[in-house]
């Protein structure tokens, strides 16, 4: 692990699915080999300025084919993506080109009343997409479908490992893996086909179109909270904002406020249960708040992201 702990896992399957590194993991820490490819995307997206003042967002037809999204984010900005290009080197180290940010922006300023240019980016940031098969011409004509690839041998542990996918239907290839690894498992673990359908992700117990009724509901119960307050955290975190808030009666019991509504409850949350374990993973992957905080609260986060990291580590020494 990064902080150089090593735990003893003992397993009856295991499953490869590092996206970009499904290769580099199967060759460095297994040692095995295989059939199946992926070569790697890059896809940028851009951060401006609100472009518009409602709640929709808009698909735009480019002048090459593709297309691009603007969509609201965080409340004053809007989000526009996606380039596709080919993407080489280590994933862990992608951003987007000068090439791809002035792309997106001549995309959007041919649409929107308000052209954009790079100096109006208040941030970028890009994706790597594991596309299944063998090097293609162009990235946007290759599958956006998966293989998966099973090693068993006997007497061990079985080995799963997943080449390509897409967010959109990691639920079906979440369901197609466990059928593969159904003989594996215990039957206690096999579920039924297709059970994935009506299940809620945590904290998405609620309609569809309930976000504002939860955010009104977490401010009835906790009415020390501001309603903005209230409407980040049911956006972010569903009914698990509950958690969170638990046993809070003040917000003194959320502990201390680091900025932009970000308390040390909320963090200590990210850190136990969402595996944060850098200001990076709070602000930027998480929660997105890198945008409303300064840099001196930046750093008030780190600092005490790295106490509690060091007095765990403290409490398992002793």
């Amino acid at each position: 692990m990064a902080n150089g702990r090593h735990d003893m896992i003992e397993a009856r399957v295991l499953v490869n699915a590092t996206g970009p590194w499904v290769a580099r993991t199967l060759a460095s820490c297994l040692g095995l080999s295989s059939k199946e490819h992926v070569h790697l995307a890059r896809g940028s997206h851009i951060v401006v300025g609100r472009l518009f003042d409602h709640d929709r967002a808009y698909l735009l037809q480019n002048h090459d084919g593709r297309v691009v999204f603007a969509i609201p984010y965080q409340g004053t900005y809007t989000l526009i993506g996606t380039t596709d290009c080919h993407f080489s080197g280590d994933p862990t180290y992608v951003a987007p080109t000068s090439q791809e940010i002035a792309y997106l922006c001549d995309a959007a300023s041919v649409y929107f009343a308000r052209p954009i240019a790079p100096a109006d980016v208040v941030w970028s940031f890009s994706g790597v997409r594991p596309l299944h098969g063998e090097h293609v011409g162009d990235p946007e004509e290759a599958t956006r479908g998966y293989a998966l690839e099973l090693n068993a041998p006997s007497g061990q542990a079985a080995l799963l490992s997943i080449f390509g996918g897409k967010i959109t239907t990691y639920r079906r290839l979440a369901e197609a893996a466990l059928k593969v690894l159904a003989p594996y498992l215990p039957r206690s673990a096999r579920r039924r086909a297709g059970w994935t359908n009506g299940a809620a992700l945590p904290g998405g117990d609620f309609p569809v179109d309930g976000l504002a009724d939860l955010a009104d509901a977490l401010g009835r119960e906790y009415p020390f909270l501001a309603p903005a307050h209230a409407a980040r955290l049911a956006a972010a975190y569903g009914t698990r904002a509950r958690v969170i808030l638990a046993g809070a009666r003040t917000a003194a019991d959320l502990g201390h406020t680091f900025g932009a509504t970000l308390t040390e409850a909320e963090l200590r949350y990210l850190m136990a249960q969402e595996w944060a374990q850098s200001c990076e993973d709070v602000l930027w992957r998480r929660t997105k708040l890198g945008l409303a905080v300064t840099r001196d609260e930046a750093d008030g986060i780190a600092r005490f992201m790295a106490s509690i990291t060091a007095a765990s580590a403290q409490d398992r020494i002793t």
